[in-house]
């Protein structure tokens, strides 16, 4: 099996450590490097959770520290879902520095690009800052570039605002040069993680998986995301689900473009599925996920994370 080169945009956050997780033992994927970035909490403190991460799993993929702040705008803050430190709930090891390159984020990212012999996949589960510096800074890499997959955008009502998710009206800017950046776009928005939430009854499967397992239920039931029933919505898992089962999603293509100038309406997504604006479409949407399916999936992706 040839394994896709990848390279995840993350900040670490509940929701992120299961992805990360879930791509760090995926026999389909090679991580090649975790840039993390500010987002749910600070970098100083989303640096650390990507480090200890690492250390609690015994992986040894560089990371390097990304952006402290948005392109242009206050930086915004989550902790009030993730805990002061981005992931409650779980003891975890010091961190292995050992893991950490110095540079900036978007140097690293160009320095695997080039050295890759396949295209690579990126995976962008906090905003769109240091992709954005990257897509900048080197636009001659993204003919390199296979697909980006990203968890964040709303089609309707956002979780940050009345119409902007959290991860795009983080840094609205970066997130519109990112669609703008030509490569091949897959999004994961709100709504799926309404639809592929995880309930009681999964997370106590989880909890039996093994340290892995248990140290995923510790955090998770930390996430302050609940549905009605109790369950959580661990929306970037959603992301790592396109690279590794894409064929439980519905997608539909759109032209997205966001809002960079409304008082009421910054950051907000807007997901133009019926050529309003005459502009062909720069990535497909997911826009509909079987709850149990996903259920299913992730206790198997979890299983491997051992």
């Amino acid at each position: 099996m040839t394994k896709k080169p990848l390279i995840i945009s993350t900040d670490p956050g509940i929701d992120d450590a299961v992805a990360i997780t879930i791509a760090l033992f995926a026999q389909e994927l090679d991580v090649k490097l975790i840039a993390a970035t500010w987002g749910n909490v600070t970098l100083e403190k989303t640096l650390q959770n990507a480090l200890k991460l690492e250390t609690f799993l015994q992986t040894k993929i560089p990371v390097v520290a990304g952006a402290t702040r948005p392109l242009l705008r206050a930086a915004i803050d989550a902790s009030s879902v993730h805990g002061k430190s981005g992931m409650a709930g779980y003891d975890f090891p010091e961190a292995d520095e050992s893991l950490l390159l110095p540079g900036l984020a978007a140097s690293a990212i160009h320095e695997v690009v080039a050295k890759s012999s396949t295209k690579v996949t990126l995976m962008q589960i906090g905003p769109a800052t240091d992709f954005a510096l990257y897509f900048r800074q080197y636009p001659d890499d993204l003919a390199k570039i296979e697909e980006l997959v990203i968890m964040g955008g709303a089609i309707g009502r956002g979780n940050w605002g009345p119409y902007s998710e959290y991860n795009v009206a983080g840094d609205p800017e970066a997130a519109q040069i990112v669609f703008d950046g030509g490569v091949p776009i897959k999004v994961a928005p709100l709504e799926l993680g309404h639809q592929a939430f995880i309930t009681q009854e999964t997370l106590q499967k989880i909890k039996v998986l093994g340290k892995t397992g248990d140290m995923l239920y510790h955090i998770l039931t930390n996430l302050h995301d609940e549905t009605e029933s109790d369950g959580r919505e661990i929306y970037d898992a959603l992301a790592a689900g396109m690279l590794l089962n894409p064929k439980m999603y519905t997608f539909k293509p759109a032209y997205i473009v966001v809002d960079t100038k409304s008082p009421h309406a910054y950051g907000a997504s807007i997901m133009d599925f019926n050529n309003f604006f005459g502009k062909p479409a720069n990535a497909q949407v997911g826009v509909k996920v079987d709850q149990k399916v996903f259920s299913d999936w992730i206790i198997q992706a979890i299983k491997q994370a051992n």
